[in-house]
């Protein structure tokens, strides 16, 4: 039987939470808040209700600047490089709308890029292209690096961990062969901050909040650093002595859960983020080791991929949205069905998609081996 390393961290995870109704495997779509985070945004928004909306986010100020470091730290870059926004498709839309690329400005995406943000490079005028990739969609680090050399791209976008496919991608690797090409490199870091290292020099990282680092939905984030910043034009700049990517922040806010992602991310932080990855793994790698080959279903990943999303292609005949809608209303178990639009360059058929969080147990993941 598989072993979970860090007990204290998964029961510490699972303490400061209310209890979840069934099994929850499903933190790659939405994880679940603690009773802090919680609180926190219950309490904002009654401080609107009782001071005014713009006076309640004004007595936020240093908490949310406070926010804006510690995320630009996750990233590497600082206060001033972070905007919120509300989603992560929301900070790729800002990014674009500024930088204002030429129409028909190519752009290397991963074969498996997640559909809507190709769609969003499309929706710009930009060109995305097919970066090369091995068998399981990982970059091709070599023939990368003669493609940037020999026909440079307008930037290279990388999705750092998929959604329908739990592959980390060596995105350090990558951002060096960038910074070495002189072409701009965006991380979408949607299923990787809070699950992986995601401080490797990228010149732009977005995110929600939603995730793996377990806030508050309708929340996002876009962090970029200075030297692509610079190219950035906002519809209305912000005041003088103002950072300028907070021209990028909407006024019309969620600021409550902005103040809930900040507590989270603290959350986080005070748990060790080397810990959480190393235990993240270790249950990524138990629920492949206890359900590939269960009743036919098979694991796409390498069993030791260091993500804890386990994606499992269904046996001849299963139907992916029965399976998903069985698990939950039979057992308690919350999953994802993926069908293959949602990376239509990679993906041959539907995928079940299972993302424990810290405080999944062997138990858990038996459970769900079971009920498959």
């Amino acid at each position: 039987m598989p072993l979970l390393p860090h007990e204290d961290v998964g029961s510490s995870w699972r303490a400061v939470r209310p209890r979840p109704a069934g099994r929850h495997l499903d933190s790659a779509a939405c994880s679940r808040q603690s009773s802090r985070t919680l609180d926190a945004v219950a309490h904002h928004a009654r401080h609107e209700a009782e001071l005014g909306g713009y006076v309640a986010e004004a007595a936020a100020d240093d908490l949310l600047q406070q926010g804006r470091s510690v995320l630009g730290g996750l990233v590497g870059m600082a206060a001033a490089d972070v905007a919120f926004v509300e989603s992560a498709q929301a900070a790729l839309a800002a990014l674009l709308t500024g930088w204002r690329l030429p129409a028909g400005s190519r752009v290397l995406c991963l074969p498996g890029e997640y559909a809507p943000n190709v769609a969003q490079l499309r929706a710009f005028g930009l060109q995305p292209e097919p970066m090369p990739a091995d068998g399981l969609g990982r970059v091709d680090l070599d023939a990368l690096e003669r493609l940037l050399d020999d026909d440079p791209p307008a930037f290279v976008h990388l999705t750092h961990v998929g959604s329908h496919r739990g592959v980390l991608q060596p995105a350090a690797e990558v951002a060096f062969l960038c910074r070495e090409s002189g072409v701009p490199l965006v991380i979408d870091a949607a299923q990787s901050l809070g699950h992986a290292d995601v401080d490797v020099g990228a010149d732009a990282v977005y995110f929600p909040s939603r995730k793996w680092l377990a806030g508050p939905r309708g929340v996002g984030v876009l962090c970029v650093r200075p030297r692509l910043a610079a190219q950035l034009t906002p519809v209305l700049p912000e005041p003088e002595g103002v950072p300028p990517l907070r021209a990028f922040e909407s006024g019309e806010a969620h600021v409550a859960g902005r103040v809930g992602l900040v507590v989270a991310v603290g959350e986080h932080l005070a748990a060790g983020p080397h810990l959480v990855r190393a235990r993240l793994a270790a249950v990524g790698r138990a629920t492949r080791q206890l359900t590939d080959g269960v009743a036919g279903w098979s694991v796409v990943e390498p069993v030791d991929e260091p993500t804890a999303i386990t994606t499992l292609r269904p046996p001849e005949g299963a139907d992916v949205v029965a399976t998903r809608t069985r698990l939950l209303s039979e057992h308690g178990i919350v999953t994802t069905a993926i069908g293959p639009e949602r990376a239509p360059g990679e993906m041959t058929g539907p995928v079940l998609r299972i993302s424990p969080h810290l405080d999944a147990t062997i138990e858990d993941l038996e459970a769900l081996a079971a009920a498959l």
